[in-house]
């Protein structure tokens, strides 16, 4: 499938059942909803509460999602601080029928630009498929090098960034480092207006899980120029709200409500006792489905 054609990847969360297990029907919901508005699947993210997974539902998860008719691509996940078990995730990886990889920064070490040169290019070589390094700071304690990107950037499987530090600057930085044939996705929601004036070229979003036909159209009118000032504010403080607590609590609360799954349960250390505001995120979710009706 040609990925470079699919502007919106949705960072599809894990649903759970109320015992913690994974809820492998709503899963199936989820996944034909993505295909039903053309949206790029990414599982196995940060959204997907992967790290607490263990590697046997990893599997799967994966082997589970593999096997469910789709006319869209699929992505996913890898990361970690074990470069020995990362090369081992990513060669099973390979035998899957997936699109591409999301490739994220070491964790908790903070390496240097040289040793996160090493580790991209460790992972890189593995892969068989195209790769997107993702920069997020704000879960890994250390921004992506710019350095170590302008040195892989001709890798053969250097195919684009996520960026998801909040910097349009920064964002500038990693369009000029990803060279000429590199595509830099925006990372955060809220960020896509003003990311896309400096040269997004789509969104890997949390929102889309909760709004797929709605942040479709976000997106779209966001490449096209077509989003005003009006509905940028509305998405920015919609998106927002979706973070009022630590991903993916409020999205998973709010598909509950809404009715997408049957249970926001979530894995230790996240819980949903930590989602104080409520009031501000269906407040966004009735916003965004109005101008949805207005905007079709």
């Amino acid at each position: 499938m040609d990925i470079n054609s699919t502007p919106l990847w949705t960072a599809i969360i894990t649903p759970m059942l109320q015992d913690g297990e994974v809820d492998y029907d709503s899963l199936e919901n989820l996944l034909n909803a993505q295909n039903e508005a053309g949206n790029g699947i990414l599982i196995l993210g940060s959204t997907g509460e992967a790290l607490n997974l263990d590697e046997e539902e990893s599997i799967k998860v994966l082997e589970f999602t593999c096997a469910i008719p789709r006319k869209v691509p699929l992505m996913c996940g890898i990361g970690g601080i074990n470069l020995r078990h990362t090369i081992k995730w990513t060669n099973f990886l390979n035998k899957l029928d997936i699109d591409c990889y999301l490739v994220v920064t070491p964790l908790y070490a903070k390496p240097g630009d040289e040793g996160q040169y090493e580790w991209f290019k460790a992972v890189m070589d593995k892969a068989v498929k195209p790769c997107m390094l993702y920069n997020v700071p704000s879960r890994t304690g250390k921004d992506m090098s710019l350095e170590a990107v302008k040195r892989l950037n001709t890798h053969k499987n250097f195919w684009a960034i996520k960026e998801a530090s909040g910097s349009v600057d920064m964002f500038a930085k990693y369009v000029e480092a990803a060279g000429e044939n590199g595509r830099v996705y925006s990372g955060d929601d809220a960020m896509m207006p003003d990311f896309t004036k400096v040269g997004a070229k789509g969104l890997v979003s949390v929102a889309s899980n909760v709004w797929p036909k709605e942040t479709h159209l976000y997106v779209k009118k966001c490449l096209d120029s077509s989003l005003s000032k009006e509905e940028a504010k509305l998405w920015v403080d919609s998106t927002n709200s979706l973070f009022v607590a630590s991903n993916p609590i409020p999205v998973k609360w709010l598909m509950t409500i809404k009715g997408q799954i049957p249970s926001g349960a979530l894995r230790a250390p996240l819980t949903l006792k930590d989602m104080v505001d409520k009031n501000v995120v269906t407040e966004s979710h009735e916003n965004i489905i109005n101008w949805y009706k207005e905007s079709v």
